[in-house]
């Protein structure tokens, strides 16, 4: 993965043999380190301004847990990536430290080069999610129609008979004609509003890696671990699915 600068990753275990192996190896593969053996070390440090591209930490340490530590860069408002290591007794510890912030979990025994391929992966999504948040900012988003035609009065009267619904909704139209639009305005007056708004473009991902970014997988094929599907992060709000016509029939199917 190419990047415009060394990687800085801060490593927290009690473990100080495990701070040892990954910080060597972490700087044969040219990223800095900075070792931290309790959670509220590395709190400290961030205090002092100390900029990180990830966090990779283990779940069980005294103090302070790695599901502990995900709760409280939530509560400061720390968007950097946070990779917990975990042993088999924690996953559901891990599940639980995702479903509140962090961007994944490897379990142990690994290799540290799959150790590598996580933390450069969670890396890169958490780079495109702010140009994304930066790219939305500048363009806006709208989220009501515009006009006075008998045509957006009757897409207003669609949307808030569908709204309340838990149905499924086929928008269709030319691009640029606002169905990404028409979606937000579904899911801002629906049930589920409080929920996320997640949107999947089924063009733009390979057939081969669709399902796994639709439902998840426990095992990625480039050998990064567990990754999240859509379906999983909007549960409990909307999901669309741009140019769902490119998904493939077995697919659409499995979604039914």
């Amino acid at each position: 993965m190419t990047m415009a600068k060394p990687l800085q990753i801060a490593l927290i275990d009690d473990d100080e043999a495990v701070l040892d192996s990954l910080s060597l190896y972490f700087r044969s593969q040219q990223v800095a380190t900075a070792g931290f053996a309790t959670a509220q070390d590395f709190l400290a440090a961030l205090g002092q301004e100390k900029q990180f591209d990830c966090i990779v930490s283990d779940v069980r340490m005294p103090g302070m847990s790695g599901l502990d530590l995900v709760r409280e860069l939530k509560s400061r408002n720390v968007g950097t990536p946070i990779v917990l290591i975990t042993g088999h007794g924690d996953v559901d510890m891990a599940v639980a430290a995702i479903k509140v912030g962090a961007a994944d979990f490897i379990e142990k025994p690994f290799k540290s080069d799959r150790l590598l391929l996580v933390v450069e992966r969670v890396i890169e999504n958490a780079r495109l999610r702010r140009e994304n948040e930066e790219l939305r900012l500048r363009a806006g988003t709208s989220t009501e129609l515009i006009g006075v035609s008998s045509a957006i009065a009757r897409i207003r009267n669609e949307i808030d008979k569908v709204a309340p619904t838990g149905s499924r909704v086929l928008i269709t139209g030319a691009p640029g004609a606002g169905k990404e639009t028409v979606a937000r305005l579904i899911h801002a007056r629906s049930r589920r509003s409080v929920g996320p708004f997640v949107v999947l473009n089924c063009a733009a991902i390979r057939p081969e890696r669709l399902e796994i970014e639709l439902f998840g997988t426990e095992f990625a094929l480039d050998g990064g671990g567990r990754k999240i599907g859509v379906m999983e992060l909007a549960d409990g709000g909307t999901l669309l699915l741009d140019e769902v016509g490119d998904m493939t029939r077995e697919t659409q199917g499995k979604m039914v």
